[in-house]
Formats: structure tokens, sequence, C-alpha cells
């Protein structure tokens, strides 16, 4: 009965209604990514289960250039249990509105598009997680991931995470100019 319940509870999660690029804008601002990352940026997020459980939380420090053709992110994290990673991104830009980008641990190649205030971004990437015995494991997840600019100096980052097709979790972040 639990296995019933559970297979249930995560098909009606993947029902949940996403975001979608033609999904009605809020403002008039346009988001391009070059601009927003270039200098540096930090942002405060947490990682809950397809259950609300919050299950991690991190701070994280960007700094960004951009030279014109590649957008370079470096992203220092500090987990609330002390862990740090770093994870090295580039960018470039594959039309006037969209991306292609590369990280360690990346499969394949990301893209992204810009729609006015919006930037939907996709990736399959083996994520080091945490294991039981104080080790790092890696999990291989898929991101949906959406970004808002709220305003010149701050971004709110949704991202859906999948395993197996399915529902894992999502991640909330929220990006801030210093």
């Amino acid at each position: 009965m639990r296995i019933i319940l559970l297979f249930l509870t995560l098909l009606l999660a993947g029902c949940v209604g996403k975001p979608s690029l033609d999904d009605t804008k809020l403002s008039e601002t346009k988001l391009d990514l070059e601009v927003f990352f270039e200098g540096r940026t930090v942002a405060t997020g947490q990682f809950q289960d397809i259950f609300g459980t919050v299950r991690r939380r991190f701070d994280v420090t960007i700094d960004g250039t951009w030279d014109g053709e590649t957008l370079t992110l470096v992203e220092d994290f500090l987990y609330e249990d002390g862990a740090t990673e770093r994870r090295l991104w580039s960018l470039t830009k594959s039309g006037e509105d969209t991306w292609k980008g590369t990280a360690p641990g990346v499969i394949g190649i990301a893209a992204g598009e810009e729609r006015g205030d919006t930037f939907n971004w996709a990736y399959t990437i083996d994520l080091p997680i945490p294991s039981s015995d104080g080790e790092t494991e890696t999990l291989r997840v898929t991101f949906d991931d959406w970004m808002w600019l709220l305003s010149e100096d701050r971004l709110l980052n949704r991202a859906y995470m999948k395993r197996f097709g399915l529902d894992i979790g999502e991640v909330i972040i929220i990006f801030e100019k210093v």
C-alpha cells in the first residue's frame, strides 16, 4: 500500500504547473545574463524535496566575467554543514536570446533561452552530495532552471529537479548584485 501511495504522490507532483517562456510578463524589464552576472553576485538558496521538506541550505558567491563572447561564472558554494563546492560555468551566446554552456559534471551541453525578464536553462549534471558516511557521492539529475529578473540587482531562481524522469525536488535561490 505504501508503494502505491508513494507512486501516486510522485505522479501528482509531476502534474504541478511549471513556468513557460510564453507566460504573461509582469514587467517590461529585459534580462541579459551577461549584464546581470558580470562582476560579483551573491545568493542564498535551499533545496527541498517533493514533499516540501528543506534538505539543504547554502550561500554562493559568483564572480562573472563577460569578454563579448563568453560569460564565465565562478560559483563558490558554502553549505550550512560547512561543506564547500566550486562550479565553473562557461556560457556562450548561440543566438540573439539563446545560450549554450558547460561546467564540470554537466552531461553534454546546457541550453537556455532569455525572453523578456525570464531565462530558462536546462541541463543534466552529476551533482555532488554528502553521503551518510561523510563521503561525497554523485547523483545524476536534470535541472529545469527558471530565472526572473525582479529588479536591476535582484534575480529569483526556481529550479525543478528530476531523476529518472521523476520530480525529486526544487532549488530556490535569490541572487543579488553587490
